[in-house]
This record gives structure tokens, sequence and C-alpha cells, in this order.
């Protein structure tokens, strides 16, 4: 299975390559631009006055092939990862199965008396405000009598 992924990504890069160089050498609309930079005349002298359609339809059929290799090759490698990503799932429920469950120690008991001291410690204390409040008066502010 991986040679395969592996042949059809090499085909699929290919394709993508050949793809490239098709765009660029076909004629645009206004006879100028990239394609005649590099070299959309002599397509037409070897091919033909017609050539910009026989491009057109070898552009179609690549771009058929690199959009079926995409699709294959997205289904296989996710085909792939799915069945290995099982396997390690499968091993790792295997792998808790067979180990005994380690027992966890209880907790310790906690002495409640220092804490217990704190609160009593707090309510003897004086019941003193830390701060005190001010009010403020805006003598402009308009009177409720």
């Amino acid at each position: 299975m991986t040679i395969l992924i592996a042949f059809l990504t090499f085909v699929l890069m290919l394709t993508s390559a050949f793809l490239i160089l098709l765009v660029l050498v076909q004629l645009p609309k206004k006879e100028a631009g990239v394609g005649m930079a590099f070299g959309a005349g002599m397509s037409e002298m070897l091919l033909g006055a017609g050539s910009g359609n026989v491009l057109t339809r070898i552009t179609k059929y690549t771009v058929g092939v690199f959009l079926g290799l995409s699709l294959v090759l997205s289904v296989l490698i996710s085909g792939q990862a799915r069945s290995k990503g099982l396997a390690v799932t499968q091993a790792l429920e295997e792998k808790a199965r067979s180990t005994p469950a380690a027992t966890t120690p209880a907790p310790a008991p906690v002495n409640p008396a220092p804490l217990q001291s704190l609160v009593t410690s707090n309510s003897n204390a004086a019941t003193t405000p830390l701060a005190t409040t001010t009010t403020v008066v805006n003598p402009t502010a308009p009177t409720n009598n």
C-alpha cells in the first residue's frame, strides 16, 4: 500500500509540473503575454494553426488526471492513517487490560486542630473597622427636601 501511495504521489508531481508548463505555453486571448515568451509561436508552427484547441484539450485531460489522482491519494492516505490509528488504539486497549490496575494510596487525614485555633483566635479579635468611610457632599447638587 505504501509503495502504491509513493508511486501515485510521484505521478501526481509529474502531472502538476506538466500542467504548469501547459498553462504557461498556452496563448492568451489577446495573443500576447507569458505564452509568447515561452514559445507559443513554435507550437503553432509544429502543431498547426489550431494548436490552441489541441493545447486546450490536453490541458483539460491533464486537469482531470490531476484531480482524479488527488482524490484517489486522499482516500488511500486517510484509509492508511485510519488503519494505523485503529492499530494504535487496539494496542493501548490490550496494554491496559494486561497491566493490573495500580492502587492509589488513600490521602492522609487532615489534622483540623491548627485550623480550629485560627478560627477561635479570629472570633476573639477586636471588632474595629479597618477603614473609615467619608461622605462627600456636592454643594451644587439639588437637595431633596
